[in-house]
């Protein structure tokens, strides 16, 4: 006990924090992913009403990143909200990190047919590996999924986190997790180098369109549109009720 009053009380205090942190993470993540889940519509129903009713098509291959791949994207929800169209092709794309340290070649990528114009493409990687989407499309590639990388766009769901008293976390926390997740990873970063963001704006790369989205509940989300071969931006702002 007296090494604590002599300077013990420093690892401690260390450890605490960062404990502190880990939890508040985990809870905010939690809650977040609960919220998000109440606004999210049926991939397949989607789907099908797509079919039914079909849009007018436009040349190239949209790929849509999404955590959650039974769900429709955000990004695709308001890209068709605002555009009225759809890719020729179009590919709902989710990395998963397995419990393991690594994911051999074989098992690193998952492709399973949604109907005429969609198809779902998961990535399997360890939690020792950094995903690396260019080689796991190569892979792709290989079995079957023919694409050319400078008519693909990828599009991005971002989401921008307020405080809400209505989250069940105090104040405090709900402003570490925000600070915790605007410093969190940008998903911009696995994409292949032409479509990443470049400069000092992540948010910014060569030919984007950012759709952002304000719920009721204090969870928004904004898709991001990468496209090589367009030459303007624009900025468009939506509002759910």
């Amino acid at each position: 006990m007296l090494k604590v009053f002599h300077g013990g009380w420093v690892p401690l205090l260390i450890g605490g924090f960062v404990i502190v942190i880990m939890l508040t993470w985990r809870r905010g993540a939690r809650i977040l992913a609960a919220k998000t889940r109440k606004l999210e519509t049926p991939l397949r129903d989607l789907i099908e009403s797509l079919e039914k009713k079909p849009r007018p098509r436009v040349p190239g291959t949209a790929v849509f990143l999404t955590a959650t791949p039974d769900s429709a994207p955000t990004a695709l929800l308001h890209s068709l909200k605002h555009y009225k169209v759809l890719h020729e092709n179009n590919v709902i794309l989710t990395i998963i990190t397995e419990n393991v340290p690594r994911v051999a070649t074989k098992d690193r990528v998952e492709i399973e047919p949604l109907g005429e114009s969609f198809m779902r493409v998961v990535l399997h990687f360890g939690f020792m590996e950094t995903p690396n989407i260019p080689k796991a499309l190569a892979i792709a590639r290989k079995l079957g999924w023919n694409f050319d990388i400078m008519s693909t766009s990828f599009f991005l769901s971002r989401r921008s986190v307020r405080p809400d008293p209505r989250s069940g976390m105090p104040a405090w926390q709900d402003r570490l997790f925000i600070f915790l997740a605007q410093n969190a990873d940008d998903a911009s970063s696995l994409l292949p180098a032409a479509h990443r963001p470049r400069g000092r704006d992540r948010h910014a790369s060569h030919g984007v369109v950012s759709i952002a989205v304000a719920a009721s509940m204090a969870v928004s989300a904004s898709g991001n549109h990468c496209q090589s071969a367009m030459k303007r931006r624009s900025h468009v702002i939506c509002r759910l009720a």
